[in-house]
């Protein structure tokens, strides 16, 4: 629906509309019930009392011939059963009925109070309007066809008219009362699919991150066992002593290797609160390790943090790790053997600098991996979603320079 039906649904016919009545609740049956009684009981009650001598039934009517009474007690009571009905689309075919009947009937006043109850509650506002003018209209006939003793013609239009009023009120409020809670409803369904959608959403957006950890995390320790196994391949006269060291470090990296794969993927069976960083998460601290770690594979690195790493904060710390994690990654893959030159610098309220920079490859010695070049890719959407930028290419000096900003708030 669009905004103005949304803003006039008030005026729309009710779920009730076109319900099954064999679907009545228990409150349902029970209301109908009265109300059948009721209206069987008025018009026995006061079909009996106008046959006598002397009618008191509420306010007497006189002069009315046996006939008329009769057809007046067979035409109610066609309308008192009819109420059965009166919850379905057989509602309007009845309340024509008793707007005809409305002309001269007093033995069917409490069906048609029903009936215009029921029209009020269950009917849109215009039509209710058109129901109750033909009804107010019916209404100053009746006095001329079935005169009451004792009451002049307006006094009895009048006094019709306030119960047809009593009626229509009453059953507007009963309207509204019910469009109100379907309101509530619908808002509480529809904010719960909203936070279903946030879940779904969340969810997805876990999953991207969690492949962006994989990445940064396997792309690194497979780099070095693809190192160390291409040194034995181009070496094959290596010395048992070589071999053995070699072998060492390819074994301790594939370990490690599993040993952070079983991390990453154990973030999918633990429950954490939502917003928390998933493990592994390594800090600033932790980049001399893994400049160690690089020198280890025999990569030449000269590491420079210029900061105190508990001073800076954890998600600025973690993404620049990251950055360095897949410098060093690069380095190893495409120029092996090279000097690289990490400095990390700046301050709070500045931001947090990190350069990396290693001489241009020559001759293509570098080792090929699969996906190569992803992994910059994914480190400017990081770099961008932690507020800051990252830049990589080839200087003037020849040398091949990642460089990136993030955001350090004061």
């Amino acid at each position: 629906m669009g905004k103005l039906s949304q803003d006039y649904r008030w005026l729309l016919p009710s779920a009730l509309e076109a319900s099954d009545p064999g679907r009545r609740s228990t409150r349902d049956w029970l209301v109908d019930t009265l109300v059948f009684c009721l209206a069987v009981g008025f018009t026995v009650y006061g079909t009996w009392d106008l046959l006598q001598p002397e009618p008191s039934f509420l306010v007497a009517q006189g002069g009315s011939p046996a006939w008329l009474i009769w057809t007046d007690f067979w035409c109610a009571m066609i309308g008192a059963i009819g109420l059965w009905w009166r919850r379905t689309r057989l509602l309007i075919p009845l309340a024509i009925y008793c707007l005809v009947l409305s002309t001269f009937s007093v033995a069917a006043s409490v069906t048609m109070v029903a009936v215009v109850f029921t029209v009020a509650v269950h009917r849109r506002f215009p039509v209710l309007a058109v129901f109750f003018l033909g009804t107010a209209a019916t209404n100053i006939v009746f006095p001329i066809i079935r005169p009451e003793e004792g009451n002049s013609y307006w006094e009895t239009t009048a006094w019709g008219l306030v119960f047809l009023l009593i009626a229509c009120l009453w059953g507007m409020v009963v309207r509204a009362r019910r469009q109100l809670v379907a309101s509530y409803r619908d808002r509480a369904e529809r904010a719960e699919a909203e936070q279903q959608l946030r879940v779904a959403q969340a969810r997805s957006t876990e999953r991207n991150r969690i492949a962006r950890e994989m990445h940064d995390v396997l792309a690194h320790r497979i780099s070095l066992l693809s190192l160390h196994a291409g040194a034995l391949e181009i070496k094959p006269n290596a010395t048992p002593d070589e071999v053995t060291t070699a072998a060492g470090v390819i074994r301790a990296s594939a370990h490690q290797a599993l040993q952070d794969l079983r991390e990453v993927i154990g973030v999918l069976r633990d429950d954490r609160p939502e917003g928390a960083p998933e493990p592994p998460q390594p800090t600033l601290g932790e980049l001399t390790s893994l400049a160690e770690e690089s020198r280890s594979a025999g990569v030449k690195v000269d590491l420079d943090v210029a900061v105190e790493p508990e001073t800076v904060p954890a998600g600025t710390g973690r993404t620049a790790y990251r950055i360095v994690q897949e410098g060093l990654t690069n380095a190893r893959k495409h120029a092996p053997g090279a000097y690289v030159r990490v400095n990390v610098a700046g301050s709070a309220g500045e931001g947090l600098v990190i350069d990396i920079r290693n001489p241009w490859p020559i001759g293509g010695t570098g080792t090929s991996i699969p996906g190569t070049g992803t992994g910059l890719i994914g480190l400017t959407e990081r770099a961008a979603l932690a507020g800051g930028r990252l830049s990589h290419g080839r200087t003037p000096e020849n040398e091949f320079a990642l460089t990136a900003w993030l955001p350090w708030p004061t």
